[in-house]
C-alpha cells in the first residue's frame, strides 16, 4: 500500500465580500479565494511534503481550472478532479457583519455531482489514508452516496480512515438531525477524527466538552482531537485525554487553520498502517498533535488558507 493520502469532497470558490459590515445584497467588492475543506487538507499535506490526491467535481469553466491550477501548484495530484460540462463550479459567498455574524449564500454546482462511476478506476491500494472532510458530503446528491460507499470500500481494504465533519450551520440549519445521523458511521469507522468543540457538543448532545469526550468514546474506538481554538487541542487516546497547548501567535486570518491541523496529522501518519494506529504511544500522539497545533497556528498568521499553506513545511515541527 502506497504512502499517499486520498481526499474527497468539495473544491470550490469562496467569494469574500471585502466591504466590512455590509450584507451580500449591498456588497460591491469581492475577493476570489480557493476553498473547500478537503481541498485545503490536501494542499496542507502537499505543502508539508506529502503525496496526496484530491477527488472532486468542478465545472468546466475558468473557476474550475483555477482550482486545478492552484492545487497543482501546491503539489496536489488532481487526476481525480473531474470537469463537469453540465454544472458550474460551486461558489460560497460570504460577508462578515459588524456583529460577527456572517451573511452567507451557497451556490452549489458541480461538487455535488461526483458519482461512484467517476471513481470506478480508483485503485484503493494506491493510498494509505482516506480523508473524508467535506462540508457538503452529507447534502443530497450523487456525492452523498459516493462519499458513504467509499468509506465502506476504503475501510474494508485496510486503509487508515480520517474524518472531519466540518459542520456549517448555514448549510444544515434546517436538517441538523440528518447531519448528525450521517456523521455517526464515519466516527465509528475512523481511526482518527477531528471535531471542533462546537461539533463535539452538537453530535453528542452534551453540555460540555468533558461529557462529549465520554460520549464520543462510547461511539468509537478512534483516536480523536477536539480543537479548542487558542486554548489548544483536547486529545483522546483510549481512556486517556489531555489538553495539548497551542503556540502564541498574532492572528491575521483563521481560515483553513483546522484543515492545516488535519493535514499535519495525516502527514505524520502516512507511513503507518491501519493496524499500527492502536500501537502508537501516548507520547507519540502528543508529539503529533503538538506539531498539528503549530501548523494550524502558523496558518492563522497569513491571509487566505492556501496562500498560508505555502509557508508550511515540515521544519515547523522542530
Amino acid at each position: 500500500m502506497s504512502q499517499k493520502v486520498f481526499c474527497i469532497g468539495e473544491a470550490l470558490i469562496d467569494m469574500i465580500c471585502t466591504d466590512k459590515g455590509v450584507s451580500l445584497s449591498k456588497g460591491q467588492n469581492f475577493l476570489k479565494k480557493a476553498g473547500g475543506a478537503p481541498a485545503n487538507v490536501a494542499a496542507a499535506i502537499a505543502a508539508l511534503g506529502g503525496q496526496v490526491d484530491m477527488a472532486a467535481k468542478i465545472g468546466d469553466d475558468p473557476f474550475g481550472q483555477h482550482l486545478i491550477d492552484l492545487l497543482n501548484e501546491m503539489g496536489v495530484s488532481t487526476k481525480w478532479m473531474i470537469k463537469d460540462p453540465q454544472h458550474f463550479t460551486t461558489f460560497a459567498f460570504v460577508s462578515l457583519m459588524l456583529d460577527g455574524e456572517r451573511d452567507f449564500y451557497f451556490n452549489r454546482g458541480a461538487d455535488g455531482q461526483l458519482s461512484e462511476s467517476d471513481l470506478q478506476a480508483l485503485n484503493l491500494n494506491d493510498y494509505s489514508i482516506f480523508h473524508f472532510g467535506s462540508a457538503t458530503g452529507f447534502l443530497e446528491g450523487p456525492l452523498q452516496k459516493t462519499y458513504a460507499q467509499l468509506l465502506i470500500r476504503a475501510k474494508k481494504n485496510g486503509a487508515i480512515i480520517s474524518f472531519d465533519p466540518n459542520y456549517r450551520h448555514l448549510l444544515f440549519a434546517n436538517n441538523i438531525e440528518s447531519f448528525i445521523e450521517q456523521c455517526i458511521p464515519f466516527i465509528q469507522e475512523s481511526h482518527f477524527f477531528k471535531v471542533s468543540d462546537e461539533e463535539a457538543l452538537l453530535i453528542t448532545g452534551c453540555q460540555n466538552v468533558d461529557a462529549a469526550v465520554v460520549a464520543l468514546r462510547k461511539k468509537s474506538n478512534a483516536v480523536f482531537a477536539i480543537t479548542l481554538g487558542k486554548e489548544g487541542t483536547l486529545l483522546s487516546v483510549g481512556t486517556h485525554s489531555e489538553l495539548i497547548p497551542s503556540i502564541a501567535i498574532t492572528p491575521v486570518d483563521a481560515t483553513g487553520a483546522g484543515d492545516a491541523f488535519v493535514g499535519a496529522v495525516l502527514y505524520q501518519l502516512m507511513h503507518k498502517k491501519a493496524n499500527e494506529i492502536e500501537t502508537i504511544s501516548i507520547t507519540e500522539w502528543k508529539s503529533i498533535i503538538t506539531n498539528a497545533n503549530k501548523a494550524g497556528a502558523r496558518t492563522c498568521e497569513y491571509l487566505g488558507a492556501m496562500e498560508a499553506f505555502k509557508h508550511l513545511n515540515n521544519t515547523i515541527f522542530n
